[in-house]
């Protein structure tokens, strides 16, 4: 029988069948952790009877819906919460965590992140980037600050006491680390966040971005006492299959108040068509679990086989993973474009682009990015991006399946890095970049 593997050097081969042996343990528990969050969901579609009826959307003013509120109350079972807001009109993660400042934060309140400075597009919602007078919440008289992380990445419980004042009205936690050195926070580790807060504000709102997060490990933020949090549904929670639209979940009055922002006050949740969209958002979500498994699948992969290659990684391979995403320091920026140009390059859609690093909206430096995606931006298909600046870190997310994870990062591998032959001991020498 033919092997997959027999397209590439003996060397590579080799490299390949080491890191799969080596890996085998971890796959078989994210296996289990699939199969257990498969069946949460299962019991919320279950619960919740999810009909054929149920998957036809809405047009005009959105009365009615009964697929949509089908669909935020499937989202709320599963997360534990009261009530839930799953929206096609949500144009991103950022407009969604937008969305849901603007409606929990009023004029004189004021925005703490515990977990750090927030990533780029976030700072320019605060207001503290971008040009003013367009709308951010420094506009609207909203103060924020920052508890800055400790040397270790860890929370700075000291530093958050003396921060945490009677104006501040939301404690946002970011779970992902964004374009940060940082690990990202598992939701135990949250849940000692929830704790601290409480310890000094009982009533403060505990929200969080759990971008790349969703189903990554059994239980959520929203089981360990946060009252909001909110993802985007062409990352994990819309399965690949989603093309737009994201979703909050959380405290009902919380809820409600976002809800008209999102729309206008009176109308809240009861409006807003979902066209021809729930059947692939419900759908999405039914298969999020799966996909997210093989998604991280492949990090542990791209973990194991970089880092023989010499190159410093986080998550290491055998690490506990709290989201999708896998960095990879190149420590300079010639290897780091080559590498992400082969993502490209080893992806179904635009695989003949050849991308080149550029000014985003949102970042202040410039990005290079690999997305050959289906849905346009959508993090839970294999991607690898990054900004230009020290120590030239490229990001790794997504996969929507684990073989095809695994049939890029080796071909990336081996166009990327010199086979040295003279080493039999050492597959690749990973002090030598062949650009």
């Amino acid at each position: 029988m033919k092997s997959w593997k027999d397209q590439y050097k003996p060397e590579v081969q080799k490299l390949i069948t080491e890191v799969e042996q080596q890996i085998q343990p971890k796959l078989n528990e994210i296996d289990d952790q699939v199969t257990y969050n498969q069946q949460k969901v299962l019991n919320a579609f279950q619960k919740e009877r999810v009909a054929e009826e149920n998957l036809n959307g809405a047009t005009g003013y959105g009365y009615n819906d009964m697929g949509r509120d089908a669909l935020d109350q499937v989202y709320a079972d599963v997360f534990k919460t009261e009530d839930a807001l799953v929206r096609p009109q949500f144009v991103s993660g950022t407009h969604t965590i937008s969305t849901a400042f603007f409606g929990m934060l009023r004029p004189n309140d004021k925005l703490l992140y515990l977990t750090g400075m927030p990533y780029d597009t976030i700072q320019e919602v605060i207001g503290i980037t971008g040009e003013a007078g367009r709308g951010s919440l420094k506009d609207f008289q909203i103060d924020f600050d920052y508890v800055p992380l400790l040397a270790d990445g860890k929370v700075d419980f000291e530093g958050m006491r003396s921060k945490l004042t009677p104006d501040v009205k939301v404690v946002a936690i970011q779970r992902s680390r964004g374009y940060d050195s940082r690990a990202s926070f598992t939701v135990t580790e949250i849940e000692a966040m929830v704790k601290q807060v409480r310890k000094v504000a009982p009533d403060v709102t505990i929200f969080v971005d759990n971008c790349y997060g969703e189903f990554s490990e059994t239980i959520e933020p929203t089981e360990v006492g946060v009252d909001v949090m909110v993802g985007s549904l062409i990352k994990n929670a819309g399965g690949g299959i989603a093309q737009t639209g994201g979703y909050v979940v959380g405290r009902r009055d919380l809820i409600e108040k976002i809800a008209s922002r999102l729309t206008n006050v009176g109308s809240g949740k009861e409006e807003g068509a979902t066209l021809e969209n729930l059947r692939r958002m419900f759908q999405g979500f039914f298969m999020a679990p799966a996909v997210t498994g093989a998604a991280i699948k492949g990090a542990i992969f791209e973990s194991a086989i970089l880092e023989k290659c010499g190159l410093q990684v986080d998550p290491k391979w055998n690490d506990a993973r709290t989201d999708l995403i896998q960095t990879i320091n190149f420590g300079k920026p010639e290897p780091m474009i080559k590498f992400a140009k082969q993502i490209q390059k080893n992806s179904p859609i635009d695989s003949y682009v050849d991308p080149e690093p550029s000014v985003m909206a949102g970042y202040e430096d410039k990005v290079i990015m690999a997305a050959g995606t289906f849905v346009q931006g959508a993090s839970i298909e294999f991607s690898a991006d990054g900004p230009l600046r020290a120590p030239y870190t490229l990001y790794l997310q997504g996969g929507l399946t684990y073989a095809h994870v695994k049939v890029a990062i080796a071909k990336a591998v081996e166009a990327t890095f010199l086979v040295d032959v003279r080493k039999p001991d050492m597959i690749l020498d990973g002090q030598i970049f062949n650009w």
